[in-house]
């Protein structure tokens, strides 16, 4: 085989290879997101549900609190599959509502 027909080969693999892994990349990228996403979306839903019932006053609602009330199951992180801390908290400042999440 002729060096022009193996650098044409190898350089074909190479942008092969450039274009394919920053994609393959992004797309598992967006899937963590969307995954986290449906997560917090449920424990915020299910917060405000607990706050429209008039069982959880506070301005941080807590996993645990939520567990206790039987709103929510047992939730973990959809990608490392470990259970979320029960001190994790939603908070809640002028009807924003916001997920966060303690080690």
């Amino acid at each position: 085989m002729n060096t022009n027909k193996i650098t044409i080969i190898g350089s074909i693999i190479v942008i092969i290879l450039i274009i394919t892994i920053p994609t393959i990349y992004k797309v598992v990228s967006m899937h963590h997101d969307n995954l986290y996403k449906v997560v917090e979306d449920k424990i915020i839903a299910k917060a405000k549900k607990c706050q429209n019932d008039g069982i959880c006053l506070n301005d941080k609602i807590t996993l645990k609190e939520l567990y206790d009330h039987n709103y929510l199951d047992k939730m973990s992180d959809p990608v490392t599959k470990e259970y979320y801390n029960e001190e994790s908290y939603v908070t809640i400042d002028n009807n924003q509502y916001k997920f966060i999440s303690i080690d």
